[in-house]
């Protein structure tokens, strides 16, 4: 019995899906069933109740998940700690994060961490942030960045950084010409949001709500991309983490206005499964992006 074997098993019992557990570990759900089927002639037991419409382990079968999460998690430690020995800083990192974060937020980091360590690969996949969520807890994915970070008891959360949020116009809408702006003033323009399970959004209905004004969206998009496309084109107003319209600022598309009220953060944060072993490379980018100052980094990678 491999420790493939174990660990294939317990991404079917934790994500209770053949077609889950065949895409996290890059082989067919046949194969995942005839794995199934190995065990269960290895250790001569029944592990899955096949008499339940819904995916359930018989008593041996949680004892098999039991221990076989324990066996993957010895092996992977011994893995790491061997890595660490060597002082190897190399394999691949896999990121789950919002189109936000992932576009404006890390793209400086990943260039001053793979300057530092060219041995590592950093795969970054643009999610919705409840399928951030979801790819940590289920281990499809090492690490996730969200915005306005949900505790868990399975999860991690790290403080990455606090953005700002913003209003932004087009240069052509009268607002363009001020460069602050109080919140009753937005109350009668037209106003682009994101969609209802988006966190920022949450978080501009909640200062909305604070200042008792109501302001319903006359557009409803689920990433910041397309939002700013909108805005450009002076189909209303938004409010936006601040990093993200840099350049468009810059360029004359979009114009930025602060709030006189208060400042608005938006908060971002690291997370990860807890009890999840961490490779070098992955505590390595943990500390860039939690806790080490990136221009130090960046003046590391250059001497």
């Amino acid at each position: 019995m491999h420790i493939e074997n174990f660990k294939i098993f317990s991404d079917l019992v934790e994500s209770e899906s053949f077609s889950r557990a065949a895409k996290l570990n890059g082989i067919t759900q046949s194969a995942v069933s005839q794995q199934l089927r190995a065990m269960e002639k290895h250790f001569n037991v029944l592990i899955v109740d096949r008499s339940q419409k819904q995916f359930r382990l018989t008593r041996e079968g949680q004892k098999l998940f039991r221990s076989g999460k324990e066996i993957v998690y010895l092996y992977d430690k011994l893995n790491s700690e061997l890595q660490e020995m060597k002082k190897v800083i190399s394999g691949t990192i896999h990121i789950s994060t919002v189109y936000s974060i992932g576009l404006h937020e890390l793209p400086p980091y990943v260039k001053a961490f793979l300057t530092k360590y060219p041995e590592v690969n950093i795969r970054v996949e643009y999610r919705r942030a409840n399928n951030v969520y979801d790819d940590i807890l289920t281990n499809s994915i090492d690490l996730g960045l969200v915005a306005y970070p949900q505790k868990h008891k399975q999860l991690e959360v790290l403080p990455f950084h606090d953005d700002i949020l913003v209003l932004v116009v087009s240069p052509e809408h009268p607002l363009a010409k001020k460069k602050t702006i109080t919140l009753k003033e937005i109350a009668e323009q037209k106003f682009i949001g994101f969609e209802p399970d988006i966190p920022t959004r949450k978080a501009t209905d909640q200062i909305f709500r604070e200042a008792n004004l109501e302001v319903d969206p006359v557009m409803e998009f689920d990433n910041v991309e397309t939002v700013k496309r909108a805005v450009e084109i002076n189909a209303g107003i938004a409010i936006l983490p601040q990093t993200t319209v840099t350049r468009e600022e810059a360029q004359g598309l979009l114009h930025v206005l602060k709030f006189q009220d208060k400042v608005y953060k938006r908060p971002l944060a690291l997370i990860h499964r807890k009890g999840r072993v961490l490779t070098p490379a992955m505590k390595k980018l943990i500390d860039l992006l939690t806790s080490k100052n990136l221009n130090s980094l960046e003046a590391d990678s250059g001497k």
